[in-house]
């Protein structure tokens, strides 16, 4: 099959924010568009913790991308005008170095050795990138859920490299609720007999405690209301494995189904330190408050957009990082819309965000 995927290997040592390093990891990463003559059209998006750089289909892999309505011509990132970038986050299994990768200096897979991944090397890592692309100032730097932590990282660690940035359902650090719903997923796969420490076998890894983890995962992805217009106490139309137990309830249907889905798509190591990582970001740490962070950072606007039903990083948070960004920029926008879909909303209710987006962008040139 064709794909739009790219590849580069930064040169040299790639110093991790924790500690350690990688030596000339790779990076892949998708565009859409053309960059102008000028360079100064490029928007940067970095994504949640398990989506591939395909955001988007293209001439070259015509699959449909995660962000497959929000990304094209006429779409609010109108490809007609912008150079759209999306970079699969280091240290996830995507063509980009992590811990299913090779490390070079014993031939074999990094698994734990891998070391400590922070949001930050996230966002150095994209820098990279966008150096190798040879671009100076990006139009704007877009980060959807842990994207949207990683996306403040880069704004935070490069002031003045980017004229907008927009965050989605996003934050300037994970409250408790969301890091103990981590936490618990990754004791689910570190639980499981088969993930031995991070030396499974690739053939039969811990997909228990994947499954499990993922079903964690959805929950708090969507919402109560959702799921109670959606299945009601409708039944499932297959019968499953369980025995006495097995699954009867639509909603429990749906759940299997995604897990099992996403544990044969996703390397359970990566995931562990992906979510790891978004645990452990916190704006604060950039000269020790919140309002310390933003006044690092250098912006000609900023759009903060989040809604009403997400749990996982709740509204509340989203007003946050607006109030705090528009301390320091002016132009910030804060847009709370009403979607029932929880924190998935983004991926799933483009009605809804499509129209914020396109003003946005036709605001920005």
């Amino acid at each position: 099959m064709s794909t739009a995927r790219k590849t580069v290997s930064l040169p040299g040592r790639f110093a991790m924010h924790r500690g350690g390093h990688l030596e000339s990891p790779t990076l892949a990463y998708e565009t859409w568009g053309e960059l102008n003559a000028e360079r100064s059209n490029a928007v940067l998006i970095f994504s949640g913790l398990s989506p591939s750089a395909h955001a988007s289909s293209s001439g070259a892999d015509p699959s449909p991308g995660w962000w497959e309505d929000m990304i094209g011509s006429g779409l609010p990132l109108d490809t007609d005008r912008l150079f759209v970038i999306c970079v699969n986050s280091l240290g996830s299994c995507f063509g980009s170095t992590g811990p299913a990768s090779i490390d070079p200096a014993t031939g074999k897979e990094y698994r734990l050795d891998f070391p400590v991944l922070t949001l930050e090397d996230v966002a150095e890592a994209a820098w990279g990138v966008v150096q190798h692309l040879g671009i100076e100032t990006l139009l704007a730097v877009v980060g959807c859920s842990m994207g949207g932590m990683s996306g403040l990282a880069y704004c935070v660690r490069h002031p003045g490299s980017m004229r907008a940035f927009v965050s989605i359902s996003s934050a300037t650090r994970a409250e408790p609720f969301s890091i103990a719903v981590r936490s618990l997923q990754r004791e689910m796969i570190r639980s499981d007999p088969k993930w031995l420490d991070g030396n499974y076998d690739r053939q039969d890894g811990p997909i228990i405690g994947q499954r499990l983890a993922r079903k964690l995962g959805m929950i708090t992805y969507r919402s109560a209301e959702e799921w109670r217009g959606r299945f009601g106490r409708e039944r499932a139309t297959d019968e499953r494995r369980g025995g006495r137990f097995k699954i009867e309830f639509a909603v429990e249907s749906y759940l299997e189904n995604h897990a099992q889905k996403f544990s044969g798509e996703f390397d359970p190591n990566s995931y562990l330190y992906l979510s790891h990582a978004s645990d452990r970001f916190d704006l604060a740490e950039y000269g020790g408050s919140l309002a310390s962070g933003f006044k690092r950072i250098k912006l000609e606007r900023a759009l903060v957009i989040g809604v009403s039903s997400d749990i996982l990083f709740p509204l509340h948070q989203q007003q946050e990082l607006a109030e705090g960004l528009g301390r320091v920029i002016p132009a910030t926008e804060f847009v709370p819309l009403d979607c029932i879909r929880g924190h998935d909303s983004f991926l799933v209710e483009m009605d809804a965000f499509r129209p914020v987006l396109c003003d946005f962008f036709d605001s920005c040139e």
